[in-house]
């Protein structure tokens, strides 16, 4: 059995907390950002737990690091 490789552009994307748990960022900070306002600016720029129909799938794709 070959070894498992973690996809790259999942493992620039995602982080794993220390309990396991899979961190992403959220969409809406490139451009057009004079027309939002600056709390839905400051909210975008947080990070935020991955929704859990997605945990298996993106789990798969850096299974190192989990």
């Amino acid at each position: 059995m070959p070894k498992m490789k973690t996809k790259q552009a999942a493992a620039k994307r995602f982080k794993v907390t220390g309990t396991g748990k899979i961190l992403r960022r959220k969409a809406g900070l490139r451009h057009k950002l004079e027309k939002r306002s600056a709390s839905s600016k400051k909210h975008a720029g947080k990070a935020t737990l991955l929704h859990e129909a997605d945990y298996y799938r993106i789990s798969r794709a850096i299974p190192h690091n989990l």
